[in-house]
């Protein structure tokens, strides 16, 4: 009786103004080559954080599979950076509620 386990990238989706990048993994676990359990997990990329300075440093994506690469570079263009900087500093600026 051999176990095997796979992980593999099973979808890679580009949603939202900001090209948030969405990539599901599915573990699969064999027994002697027949599937027999498969589990999912999910985790989203965006273009950058804000450094103290207020300055969009992009996200560090270098250890992400090649695709994944490809797929941000390819749609995490200036304009995008832009646009995404725009919305952390203005969620910054927002009011915080109340503690009243």
């Amino acid at each position: 009786m051999a176990l095997t386990k796979e992980i593999i990238e099973d979808k890679i989706e580009v949603v939202g103004e900001h090209k948030h990048v969405q990539i599901r993994s599915a573990t699969i676990v064999k027994e002697d080559g027949v599937q027999i359990s498969k589990g999912y997990s999910r985790k989203v990329l965006d273009p950058g954080v804000l450094d103290g300075s207020g300055n969009l440093v992009d996200r560090n994506i270098s250890g992400e599979s090649a695709e994944v690469q490809a797929i941000c570079n390819g749609v995490w263009t200036n304009t995008v950076k832009d646009a995404w900087k725009a919305r952390l500093v203005a969620r910054t600026n927002e009011p915080r509620g109340s503690d009243a």
